[in-house]
């Protein structure tokens, strides 16, 4: 069997990753091995590893203790002829600690991809990770913010490098093209109210009460807002109750999960903002892909890395963290903005994602480094 000179060693096949898996396979000698995803929720979507012409194996996740695991199958590739490995920079995963260091001892050069620190780390879990992350020659961080917290632990800056992260760019670049205002909202609201949209999985952890009893305040003061929920309820949130409990049922559209992107252009497009009130990840990038501004909360260590997208005023805001009144004081401010004002922050949502938020952006940290 023939081996490429790259050898991309990954948790699970994720399938919002498939564009810049299938990017690093179009641009790289590149061959790839995926665990199943038994480590992670059997909610989170996947893609067939199959499609990608550098596919050499499937890994086992076993479970070891705590969060910890193993991936059976994955130490065997660190004594294929390989030159460099990509590695999913997760601590938990100790088969990735034996094949960084017998990279080393082979003179092999590793590089980690990983969320990094986010703040709130332990004294104790800062200290293994450091460890885990000094047998690495690079590091991909996804934001600024986690590699600066990396070098103030001592991790040496010059081996890290923003990595950012991506959705389709390639597909979300051609839809931007075809954007344009609908009557999707007034169609089901039977209104010309402005819309708050939260797209993504319903979890407790997502705060999404806070955005029902902030549109209840609004709807006290005579600023009536329609409110859109798309996602599954993965943890029997019920938030159709908390609607009614506000008094909001009647302005709350529960949309449901949706995969189809054109429908989610739309939808982002029309909204006048797209609210996260727990943390905020991939939604950020989904949602300026498309023009539409995003809110979430300020307490940085407790919010995905994609925050660093959101420019307060810009693309978007934060208000204090599980502040209400906070909350619906940031939303008056967006729902007061022009037509004008609001095709400028759709231009500067899209110049946000050509910014670093793209698939291009990656390949090019990925040539200095691999």
């Amino acid at each position: 069997m023939k081996h490429n000179s790259v050898c991309c060693i990954y948790n699970t096949s994720l399938h919002y990753r498939w564009p810049i898996f299938k990017a690093l396979s179009d641009n790289f000698d590149i061959d790839f091995c995926f665990g199943t995803d038994t480590v992670y929720s059997k909610s989170i979507k996947t893609f067939d590893p199959s499609r990608l012409p550098g596919y050499r194996r499937q890994l086992k996740n076993r479970r070891l203790f705590g969060k910890f695991y193993w991936q059976s199958g994955a130490v065997a590739m660190a004594f294929k002829p390989y030159k460099k490995y990509l590695l999913l920079g997760e601590a938990y995963c100790l088969s990735s600690w034996t094949i960084a260091l017998l990279a080393k001892l082979l003179g092999k050069k590793t590089v980690c991809w990983t969320h990094g620190w986010y703040g709130r780390e332990s004294r104790s879990k800062k200290i293994v990770s450091k460890w885990f992350y000094s047998l690495f020659d690079n590091i991909l961080t996804y934001n600024e913010y986690a590699a600066d917290l990396l070098a103030a632990g001592g991790i040496s800056r010059k081996k890290i490098d923003i990595i950012g992260n991506s959705l389709d760019t390639a597909k979300h670049r051609l839809m931007r093209q075809q954007l344009r205002k609908t009557s999707v909202y007034s169609d089901r609201f039977g209104n010309d109210n402005p819309v708050l949209l939260y797209c993504g999985r319903i979890q407790k952890s997502k705060r999404l009460e806070l955005l029902i009893e902030a549109a209840s305040r609004l709807k006290s003061t005579h600023k009536n807002v329609n409110l859109v929920f798309v996602g599954k309820d993965d943890e029997q949130v019920d938030l159709e109750t908390v609607a009614a409990n506000h008094g909001i049922l009647a302005e709350t559209w529960f949309y449901g999960p949706c995969y189809d992107e054109e429908k989610l252009a739309e939808l982002f497009y029309n909204a006048t903002a797209c609210v996260s009130p727990g943390n905020v990840g991939l939604t950020a990038v989904h949602s300026l892909s498309f023009g539409c501004p995003v809110i979430t909360h300020d307490n940085l260590p407790y919010q995905g890395p994609e925050f660093e997208s959101i420019r307060p005023g810009v693309t978007g805001d934060f208000f204090r963290q599980n502040d209400v009144d906070d909350l619906k004081r940031v939303i008056e401010k967006w729902l007061s903005r022009s037509d004008e004002e609001r095709e400028a922050v759709a231009k500067a949502a899209f110049s946000e994602i050509d910014r670093m938020w793209n698939v291009d952006y990656q390949l090019s940290v990925f040539r200095r480094v691999l």
